[in-house]
């Protein structure tokens, strides 16, 4: 188990997905028990990333199907293609063929307009379906979702059933905003995604951009875990730590302390509200970077003497 657990994990790395041993058991646990996987977590801890993740270190098609309130089955499941029916219907008609004939080639593959749902389990190669912030869809949609993931088959009525041709690796994410239902919850294995720890945060800035520094990378991600323990209306996700980190790099910053009033402007990059920037203010800023600074100095002192 702990190999496959480590190479899962270190391939990963290789596309850029620094994960933690918690997420690497779940990926490997989802492969051997064939079971979708639901992370859970707040917005910006990089659930979605999971999903992108897998697909590349399984040289598969990522297919992504976006949850809103109001989704059908028929934006995630399949569509008729209406214009190009009318159009054949007129054509056929013209002709002088016969209603069942026109009926019958109508609905047909021809005109089938797949979406996320169905093209999932109709590809050669099992790709990965990714059900973004599922928790955003209604009830009644989570029921339908319940009974393709249970069966990985579904019924067209013009056409019959149609069965799986692979079975799709199936991730789920939300982000809480309302109770998903026990009978998705056990149809799924399940992982809680944290906001990655300080060290976990610097890996993932040096892998994404290998150009940054080391000492500036632990500084950003002390500072972002510092930031993240202020009273904020929307707490910075990776995303915005990395955005910052590009930014700085871009700006050829080396310490954090060295700027302060930069540092300070380039913090549009992390906080996205009014109340947020006005709370973290310069002063607050400050003391973000003497406590990222050394912080981060201690750690690398700590590194490099092992």
């Amino acid at each position: 188990m702990t190999t496959d657990r480590n190479t899962i994990a270190a391939r990963l790395a290789e596309v850029g997905y620094v994960a933690d041993r918690d997420i690497a058991t779940a990926l490997w646990l989802m492969d051997l028990l064939k079971r979708p996987l639901l992370l859970e977590g707040e917005a910006g801890v990089g659930k979605t990333e999971v999903g992108k993740a897998l697909a590349q270190i399984h040289g598969c098609e990522l297919i992504r199907l976006q949850c809103y309130e109001g989704l059908d089955q028929n934006a995630a499941l399949y569509e008729w293609n209406y214009q190009r029916q009318l159009l054949a219907i007129k054509a056929r008609e013209a002709s002088g063929e016969d209603a069942a004939r026109i009926e019958a080639h109508i609905f047909s593959e021809d005109y089938l307009l797949e979406r996320p749902l169905l093209a999932a389990i109709r590809r050669d190669k099992a790709p990965v379906l990714l059900i973004d912030e599922v928790d955003r869809a209604d009830e009644e949609f989570e029921a339908f979702l319940l009974e393709l993931l249970s069966d990985f088959q579904v019924t067209i009525p013009e056409l019959g059933t149609v069965k799986a041709t692979t079975i799709p690796r199936v991730v789920l994410t939300s982000n809480g905003t309302r109770e998903l239902s026990d009978a998705l919850r056990r149809r799924c294995l399940y992982h809680y995604v944290e906001f990655p720890d300080v060290d976990r945060e610097a890996r993932i800035i040096l892998a994404r951009l290998p150009h940054i520094h080391h000492a500036l990378a632990h500084e950003i991600a002390r500072v972002v875990h510092a930031i993240r323990k202020e009273e904020l209306r929307k707490v910075p996700g990776v995303a915005e730590t990395l955005d910052w980190a590009a930014s700085l790099l871009g700006l050829n910053v080396q310490h954090l302390g060295d700027d302060p009033e930069t540092i300070h402007a380039t913090l549009i990059c992390l906080l996205k509200t009014q109340e947020d920037r006005a709370r973290v203010t310069p002063e607050v800023v400050a003391r973000l970077i003497d406590f990222g600074h050394k912080d981060a100095s201690q750690s690398l002192r700590v590194a490099g003497s092992v």
